[in-house]
């Protein structure tokens, strides 16, 4: 019984690995047979790849900050009053966007108390503090996100436009090649337009699901700059009526 199992998986992946070179070689045969389409295309790829490697550095690495456990350390040297305490630790974040935001918000705060602003005009100051190192960090997190989408849209119309050429290759050949040519002609043209078309789509479709990605988690970091930025103005402002 064992032996007969054996078998039947030893076959399985005999012929798992059949299908698997075969299909390798189709690929190969499908890209040489695609011309200039397939190198366009290939082009692409390589750029999706260098973005994707780059917009996940930035948004998974570089921003990688625990904000609850981030806002809950601030939060209480501001109901303490420890203002120059927390702007020190801002410091050590700022490379993360968040971090700039509150590094920046409490410089401002503490500069405008340093000026003698109180009151609504302390509030407002400390308001346009934050807001001030919104716009100008916030747009960075979804810079260059727009590239994928272009991309993806492009590897689908260069596909199509590689199935163009190749069925007016293989018509032409229908009509005017000699009639010894004419099936290995035809067959040529059929196989560019085909294949134009699935390796757009293969590029394409990836490339949409990368985006996805990276934009799932340039929402969650606006998302959390968002909520936690109104926490530490409202807390900034409960300390100041106490």
């Amino acid at each position: 019984m064992k032996n007969n199992l054996l078998k039947v998986f030893l076959l399985i992946v005999l012929l798992f690995s059949v299908s698997s070179l075969s299909a390798a070689v189709n690929v190969v045969e499908m890209f040489i047979n695609g011309g200039v389409f397939m190198y366009i295309i290939s082009f692409l790829l390589i750029v999706v790849i260098i973005l994707a490697i780059i917009k996940y550095w930035q948004l998974t690495i570089k921003e990688k900050l625990n904000t609850q456990q981030f806002y809950l350390k601030l939060k209480g040297y501001i109901k303490n009053n420890q203002i120059e305490e927390a702007i020190r630790i801002c410091a050590q974040f700022k490379e993360t966007t968040l971090g700039f935001i509150f590094w920046n918000g409490l410089l401002g705060y503490n500069d405008g108390i340093k000026s003698g602003k109180k009151g609504i005009e302390l509030k407002q100051h400390l308001q346009n503090s934050f807001d001030e190192a919104g716009l100008q960090s916030i747009p960075k997190v979804e810079s260059g996100l727009f590239w994928f989408d272009i991309i993806a849209q492009i590897s689908t119309l260069m596909g199509l436009l590689g199935t163009i050429f190749g069925l007016v290759a293989a018509f032409d050949s229908l009509a005017n090649a000699p009639e010894a040519e004419k099936s290995r002609l035809l067959t040529e043209g059929i196989s560019m337009a085909m294949g134009t078309t699935a390796y757009g789509l293969i590029v394409a479709i990836p490339t949409m699901l990368i985006k996805g990605g990276l934009q799932s988690r340039a929402d969650k970091i606006i998302n959390d700059i968002d909520e936690f930025s109104v926490k530490a103005i409202n807390q900034i402002t409960y300390s100041m009526k106490d």
